[in-house]
């Protein structure tokens, strides 16, 4: 074999290479590039599902402040109504009107006596799966079942996690007050005033979607319970279960040698929510 034959066929050789060189370059740049894209998909398309996860979360927040405030309209109105509409965000919206058993005992620590016991109902509407559903939030209301503070509100609207989702409740707490009424035979009388709203009464809901929604008050009842003490107590307690959560708050009571009168006002509005018609 001549040096040029040799030469030839080295030629052909590295021609060869070059050509099983560049398919493979180019299957490297396209699986690196399948790559790339796949990442980036896989980012693009998780930010999209929690922007649209919180987003849902802060509809159904503002679905159920709108329903809440609804809600304040009629309450304590009798014969008054008012429509909302719940927008959709992925969940459901529950209502529970034999939910939230309320109990109201009243208590001088001489006597002692159980003035309400029955469900009072609420709303819930339970979330899709969300990492940012801030269980524990109140997003009206605080964490205490009963209030005796002057400004403070009656309903309970917050986030906690359910069975299977999480999930945004509303319901009414009492809110209690005392004033003085002078003497009656030589006795201080106080007046004791302790307002529920009572949902019960409410049609059973359990909807997903845009829901138009009407709140009524159907009417408010007073009963009254009056107690002649012969002894002057220095305080009346109220103690509430709700939803087998307990609080209490005390209040001041005047008596004098004489004793004391006390008249406790249960004020109960009979607010209820319907489906509406579109």
């Amino acid at each position: 074999m001549d040096i040029k034959c040799l030469e030839q066929k080295i030629t052909r050789l590295r021609v060869s290479k070059k050509a099983i060189a560049i398919p493979m370059t180019f299957l490297m740049m396209f699986f690196s590039l399948f790559a790339i894209i796949s990442v980036t998909y896989y980012f693009a398309v998780s930010k999209v599902n929690t922007n649209t996860q919180v987003l849902n979360v802060a509809t159904a927040k503002q679905n159920m402040n709108v329903l809440e405030q609804t809600l304040q309209y009629v309450i304590w109105q009798s014969g008054s109504s008012k429509s909302c509409e719940v927008n959709d965000c992925g969940g459901t919206l529950i209502t529970a009107p034999s939910s939230n058993l309320l109990t109201i005992n009243v208590t001088d620590g001489v006597f002692s006596e159980v003035i309400f016991n029955s469900s009072i109902g609420g709303v819930i509407y339970e979330m899709p799966n969300s990492g940012s559903s801030e269980t524990g939030l109140y997003l009206e209301g605080t964490s205490q079942v009963v209030e005796n503070k002057s400004g403070a509100v009656s309903a309970q609207l917050y986030i906690e996690q359910g069975e299977e989702h999480p999930e945004i409740l509303l319901r009414y707490r009492p809110i209690v007050s005392c004033v003085t009424g002078g003497l009656e035979n030589s006795k201080p009388v106080n007046n004791v005033r302790i307002y529920v709203v009572n949902l019960n009464a409410s049609q059973n809901i359990q909807l997903m979607g845009k829901i138009p929604l009407v709140a009524s008050c159907d009417g408010t009842e007073t009963l009254v319970e009056s107690y002649n003490l012969a002894y002057a107590p220095t305080s009346l307690t109220v103690q509430v279960s709700l939803d087998q959560r307990d609080g209490e708050v005390s209040i001041p009571i005047s008596g004098n040698g004489n004793g004391a009168i006390i008249n406790i006002e249960l004020v109960i509005s009979n607010t209820q929510i319907q489906r509406g018609l579109r």
